[in-house]
């Protein structure tokens, strides 16, 4: 079994993801075969986590694009100051977030990351 994301072929927007083998997918039973991008659980930033190979940068989920010319899967963007990673094909903020046990939110008006009290 595989995983593979419907692509709606005008916004390239992943509608959902669904476990399924490639001869369901390539039967019509859900649709035309060419909407269905193959997509790895295990894979996140273009590294697969068991050491497998890397398919389309990262797991694909409903709302994420699928870019066919890096050929990747990414998410949607989360503010606007943050820019994609070319390598990994996810958004990096402008201020790296600190390395502590702390919980923080990014703050998009102060640029900087604010500590979550609880």
């Amino acid at each position: 079994m595989a995983h593979f994301a419907e692509v709606d072929p005008k916004t390239n927007i992943v509608l959902r993801v669904i476990v399924a083998e490639q001869n369901f997918i390539n039967s019509g039973a859900v649709g035309d075969s060419f909407r269905w991008v193959q997509t790895s659980y295990n894979t996140r930033g273009g590294v697969h986590k068991t050491g497998g190979y890397p398919l389309r940068k990262n797991y694909a989920g409903k709302g994420f694009t699928y870019d066919k010319d890096r050929d990747a899967f990414i998410e949607p963007k989360p503010y606007p100051s943050w820019t994609l990673n070319e390598d990994t094909c996810q958004w990096d903020c402008p201020v790296a977030h600190p390395a502590d046990d702390k919980s923080y939110e990014w703050n998009e008006d102060t640029q900087a990351w604010d500590e979550i009290v609880l």
